[in-house]
């Protein structure tokens, strides 16, 4: 109950947002650009170690990532190059941030970590490849958003990372970032295989539908084509 009223409540505020920017007739392209903007403000924060204001920033930069394309259904200027845009700095956003944490923990400082590094740089790669495998397997077949560690989800466990990151704390529910680093190395290679192993299954599904559609019609195909030879023969 108290959850689907925060939900609600949430729901009435982007709402609004998204209707007063409609009446502003901004155009939706800028919102994707400027939530991009922010989201390289986020790395900068990562890489500094301003951790706990890099989640807050990274908060704000997703909501302009859902704003945009709600504005741009309101208003009527969903466009193809959108989409394309949206989806292609959506890529950005997410390296800026994992070359952030890379460069804090590459840095020579007490927090250095050569395996957070290679955590970072795992998660990056993995969420790159989660999302190619999606956009390439959709040429294919109709949808792939199969896997639990979608870029929703990604974003979620990085805001949980940074705003629980209180150097010098001994608490166990704080400076989380390491654990977040290794689901996100983890779960972004495992939904990966999860989606080649989806679109493999769906295309040999597809392809053995039209090879048995193909063997029904062939017999029909060829009789029709003798009745057309011989129709032409006694014409």
């Amino acid at each position: 109950m108290f959850g689907a009223s925060i939900g609600r409540g949430a729901s009435r505020i982007i709402n609004a947002m998204v209707e007063a920017l409609a009446r502003s007739s901004i155009n939706p392209n800028l919102l994707t650009v400027t939530g991009v903007a922010i989201n390289v403000l986020c790395g900068l924060l990562f890489g500094f170690g301003q951790f706990f204001w890099a989640g807050i920033i990274l908060i704000v930069a997703n909501l302009f990532d859902m704003l945009d394309g709600k504005v741009a259904r309101v208003t009527g200027r969903v466009t193809r190059f959108g989409a394309f845009l949206d989806s292609s700095l959506d890529r950005l956003s997410d390296m800026v941030i994992f070359v952030g944490l890379m460069v804090f923990y590459a840095r020579d400082t007490e927090f250095h970590s050569t395996l957070n590094v290679f955590l970072a740089g795992a998660a990056m790669i993995g969420s790159v490849l989660v999302s190619y495998t999606s956009a390439r397997a959709e040429s294919l077949i109709p949808k792939c958003d199969v896997g639990f560690l979608r870029r929703p989800e990604r974003v979620v466990l990085l805001i949980i990372g940074a705003l629980t990151t209180h150097p010098g704390s001994t608490h166990p529910l704080l400076n989380r970032m390491p654990a977040v680093l290794w689901v996100l190395a983890i779960g972004s290679f495992w939904t990966f295989v999860h989606r080649m192993y989806h679109t493999w299954r769906e295309v040999q599904r597809v392809e053995a539908e039209r090879a048995q559609n193909g063997v029904e019609e062939g017999p029909a195909k060829s009789a029709a084509s003798k009745a057309t030879h011989q129709a032409q023969l006694s014409s």
